[in-house]
C-alpha cells in the first residue's frame, strides 16, 4: 500500500510549497505535482498519478479543486479509484471516502465548489456585458490601419520579402502571415 499525492496550482507564478508540506505531513510516498489551470484536460502530472495507483493505496490532495475541472469530472475520477480499490482523502476537507460520512461530505462538497465555478462564469459574463455596455473595447487593437494593410499586400505581391514586410510594419511573422491570408495572397 502507497500514500501518493496529487499537488496543483492554476499558474506558474504560484507556490506549490504549502500543498506540499500538507502532502509530506500526511505521509505521502510519492507526490505528483504540476502548475496548470484546472480547467483544462490535458494535466500530465494527474494522468500518470492515476496510472501509477494501484489496488490498496490512498490518493492525498489538499482541496477538491486541485483534483477536478468539475463536480462531473471529480466524480468521475472517485468513482473510477473506488473501483480500483484506492482510497481517496482530502485532508483540508476532513474527506476520507473510506467512510459513509466522507462519501457523502465529498459529494456535497463537490456540488458547492461547481456551483461556485458557475456562480463566478456568471459575473464574469455581466461584468464583460457591462464593460461593452458602457463602450469598452475586448480584445486587441489592430496594429495596422486599413491603409498599411492595403499598402502591405501590394508590397508582398510586388515580391517583398517577408522578413522585410515585419521589420516594415513592425509585426510578427503569424501577424504577416494573418493579414496575407485574410485578403487572399498567398506568402510563397
Amino acid at each position: 500500500m502507497s500514500i501518493i499525492g496529487y499537488a496543483r496550482v492554476s499558474s506558474r507564478g504560484q507556490s506549490l510549497e504549502i500543498q506540499m508540506d500538507k502532502l509530506n505531513h500526511h505521509g505521502c510516498d510519492t507526490i505528483y505535482s504540476e502548475k496548470l489551470t484546472g480547467t483544462t484536460a490535458d494535466r500530465p502530472e494527474l494522468k500518470a498519478c492515476l496510472e501509477y495507483l494501484r489496488k490498496g493505496d490512498i490518493l492525498v490532495i489538499t482541496k477538491i479543486d486541485r483534483l477536478a475541472r468539475s463536480t462531473y469530472h471529480l466524480t468521475k475520477i472517485v468513482n473510477d479509484l473506488h473501483e480500483k480499490g484506492i482510497d481517496f482523502v482530502v485532508t483540508d476537507q476532513n474527506i476520507d471516502t473510506t467512510t459513509p460520512t466522507g462519501k457523502l461530505t465529498f459529494n456535497i462538497l463537490a456540488s458547492i465548489a461547481e456551483f461556485e465555478t458557475e456562480i463566478r462564469k456568471e459575473r464574469q459574463l455581466e461584468g464583460i456585458a457591462k464593460a461593452k455596455d458602457k463602450g469598452v473595447k475586448f480584445g486587441r487593437k489592430a496594429k495596422l490601419t486599413d491603409e498599411q494593410i492595403i499598402e502591405l499586400n501590394q508590397d508582398r505581391t510586388s515580391g517583398m520579402l517577408i522578413k522585410d514586410v515585419m521589420n516594415k510594419y513592425k509585426i510578427s511573422k503569424a501577424s504577416v502571415y494573418r493579414l496575407l491570408e485574410k485578403n487572399n495572397i498567398h506568402p510563397q
